[in-house]
């Protein structure tokens, strides 16, 4: 089992910015991909951007390229992801998650994941 504990969250203005982290804990030697997701409400569950093992593999939903930036620290346990020029429609919270599985397409990145975190909130004012 893998626990995951995001934090960082808070209220911010529209075009600022906010860094997320993800304390991981237990079994993570197996832990291969991870993700960042976000659920607004009444809408469902979005996939943000996820990290291969080594940091060195990154995929984006469209809608956050060129202004998130997923990041891990394998030494720490710990992912991250810095959020740039925030717009009130990602008011969200925001959760991360952890594969036991290795994946190599975006499809794989995007929707296979084994545990999850209770989310942090994310709030962008107007």
């Amino acid at each position: 089992q893998v626990h995951l504990v995001e934090s960082g969250g808070g209220l911010v203005q529209a075009g600022g910015s906010l860094r997320l982290s993800c304390a991981a804990s237990g079994r993570t030697s197996r832990t291969y991909g991870m993700g960042w997701f976000r659920q607004a409400p009444g809408k469902e569950r979005e996939f943000v951007a996820a990290v291969g093992r080594n940091g060195g593999t990154t995929w984006y939903a469209d809608s956050v390229k060129g202004r998130f930036t997923i990041s891990r620290d394998n030494a720490k346990n710990t992912g991250y992801l810095q959020m740039n020029s925030l717009k009130p429609e990602e008011t969200a919270v925001y959760y991360c998650a952890t594969s036991d599985t290795y994946c190599s397409t975006y499809e794989c990145y995007r929707q296979r994941y084994d545990y999850w975190g209770q989310g942090t909130q994310v709030t962008v004012s107007s």
